[in-house]
């Protein structure tokens, strides 16, 4: 493993258990992001779980949005996590888009209330092709996929992971378990693009 500095946006959501996934992965140094240096020191990117709104606005505040929505459409290495699927996402169902650099329409809070969380465990494709632990805590799902994304993940009939391109969207926290399968993954990925590109 090449070394990479991921970074975590950090201004709300589950940072600590992303940064905590990270650290026990050989090769990386996670980072927390809050400014545009951070921004542009890192890899890649994962947009935790939280809530979307808030991010959203502090992204705004700190002037980050746009300058994170040209580093991923440049082909930078991104993971939304619940509420950073919301944030990636064309279309949300009840709310304003935000980044709005991913072909899904998305539902916020499809699964409800907090009370309202579960546990699932099912293969994601191209990323494990057996089972892994889904934890879902008032999670969105995703209603559509445009013709740029693909569903690689569905839990009782909805779509609840999908990838275009250098981004992938979860409804699930990988985060609150013991399994470094896609943390592993995204590694990897911002590996590929890191050493793929002209030095």
């Amino acid at each position: 493993m090449r070394p990479v500095t991921i970074g975590v946006l950090s201004y709300q959501g589950t940072v600590i258990e992303h940064i905590q996934a990270l650290s026990k992965l050989e090769g990386v140094t996670p980072m927390e992001v809050k400014t545009l240096p951070a921004l542009e020191a890192v890899d890649g990117l994962i947009l935790p779980g939280g809530e979307s709104t808030t991010i959203a606005k502090l992204l705004d505040i700190f002037e980050l949005m746009e300058p994170l929505r040209q580093r991923i459409l440049q082909g930078m290495p991104v993971w939304g996590t619940c509420a950073g699927e919301i944030l990636l996402a064309k279309e949300i169902v009840g709310e304003q888009h935000h980044l709005a650099v991913m072909d899904l329409t998305v539902r916020r809070n499809a699964y409800g209330r907090q009370i309202d969380s579960f546990t699932e465990y099912a293969p994601i494709h191209g990323i494990s092709e057996t089972p892994v632990e889904l934890v879902f805590i008032r999670a969105p799902w995703i209603e559509a996929v445009g013709e740029k994304a693909q569903v690689i993940c569905r839990v009782n009939g909805h779509a609840v992971a999908a990838r275009q391109d250098n981004m992938l969207a979860t409804s699930f926290h990988p985060e609150f378990t013991h399994d470094l399968t896609v943390h592993r993954w995204f590694t990897k990925e911002v590996e590929r693009h890191k050493y793929s590109q002209p030095q």
